[in-house]
């Protein structure tokens, strides 16, 4: 069932003892100061200022934190002490161009065994630029032994690129937008709008479910996605959740199953920039997969996070979801894969949240397109 929510459905939190330090875009952000929610009560802390689009964080077992920045392309080791950054060396060459950039870092799930560290972000292609996802093993302040596990065959506008990571049953999702071409998210024989599906060594297995169908991409998992920028698996029930922004509005969480198809642009709960139905209009359509939950006004949602850590017990059941267009931490209350209530924290802070981590202690960390990374740390009792 699918469920909307609009302004007036907002739960505002409640932001006391503010103090306050400059950010880069000019507002004012808090240094550290307590919030208290419907779900929790937790500190606010600026980590680190001065990033340039931070979209994720990658906490490895030995204690070492990797910092990645859309833009200018860079991963950095953080320091998370002070916020200092040193670069790592190694990537390949990365499109810097529109929304390209570095995309994602995540740790594999075998580091103790084998090391690796996944990246995904966008690069020069055939003329243009394209997603892609790389491996490779962090030794001093360079990335050593990396590998190119996948090239989406999208090489179409500098826009759309997903690019992020997760990971389930010993394999590596990877969304890849529509690149602005959206009839081709209908066609399961490109990688435009889809999410890809892979061994952890890049290749094919072989019960993806367009395996050995006559012109489609044998990487892809699912079709028929926009532009996803989050994507996560639920520790409760396994199924894989991705978050896409729809056109004008309707932007959508979907449960992402193997072969279906997620409509766009033949069904959509938004409309075309500046008014008027996109195709027919239409939100269902035989032989089309339904949304879990809808966001209408949009809220260009970005990163999603399940917290599993102890030390935010109030959100054990819940999605972290970052609102770059209405500014606000999203939070979702779950009932396995239903969303039953929806929470807008950090209001008061014109942070476009673009991204969300959970380190191993369970705090929680965010990112802002202001050029800030905080932490929340849960009060005591929390």
């Amino acid at each position: 069932m699918v469920r909307t929510v609009g302004i007036t459905g907002m739960v505002v939190a409640l932001a006391v003892n503010s103090g306050n330090t400059s950010a880069q875009d000019g507002r004012t952000a808090p240094s550290v100061d307590t919030v208290h929610t419907q779900s929790a009560s937790f500190t606010v802390t600026v980590v680190a200022t001065g990033l340039t689009t931070p979209v994720a964080t990658a906490f490895l077992p030995d204690g070492r934190v990797l910092l990645a920045e859309r833009t200018p392309g860079r991963v950095s080791l953080l320091d998370l002490s002070d916020g200092s950054r040193r670069p790592i060396a190694g990537l390949g060459d990365i499109w810097t161009e529109g929304d390209a950039g570095l995309l994602d870092v995540l740790v594999g799930p075998d580091w103790s065994e084998d090391a690796w560290i996944y990246v995904a972000y966008s690069a020069p292609a055939d003329g243009g630029s394209t997603t892609v996802l790389d491996r490779a093993r962090l030794v001093g302040n360079a990335f050593v032994d990396r590998e190119r596990l996948f090239t989406s065959d999208a090489f179409e506008r500098n826009q759309h690129y997903g690019g992020r990571i997760a990971f389930a049953d010993r394999h590596v999702f990877l969304t890849v937008g529509d690149r602005e071409t959206r009839d081709l998210a209908q066609s399961t024989g490109t990688h435009n709008g889809t999410v890809v599906r892979l061994r952890m060594d890049g290749t094919v297995p072989t019960d993806n479910p367009f395996v050995g169908v006559s012109g489609a991409r044998p990487e892809v998992w699912s079709y028929g996605h926009r532009n996803p920028q989050g994507m996560a698996v639920s520790p409760h029930t396994g199924s894989l959740w991705v978050n896409e922004h729809g056109p004008q509005g309707g932007d959508e969480i979907n449960v992402v199953q193997p072969g279906e198809n997620y409509g766009w642009p033949l069904v959509t709960y938004g409309e075309e920039y500046g008014g008027g139905p996109v195709g027919e209009g239409r939100t269902r359509r035989p032989g089309t997969t339904q949304p879990v939950y809808v966001y209408r006004p949009s809220i260009a949602p970005s990163d999603l996070v399940f917290p599993t850590g102890p030390a935010f017990p109030g959100w054990s059941r819940h999605a972290l979801i970052g609102a770059m267009g209405l500014e606000h931490l999203n939070v979702l209350t779950l009932d396995g894969d239903r969303v039953l209530h929806e929470e807008r924290v950090l209001t008061d802070r014109g942070w476009r949240v673009r991204m969300i981590d959970e380190a191993s202690d369970g705090t929680v960390y965010l990112g802002t397109d202001s050029g800030l990374l905080v932490r929340l740390v849960p009060l005591g009792g929390e």
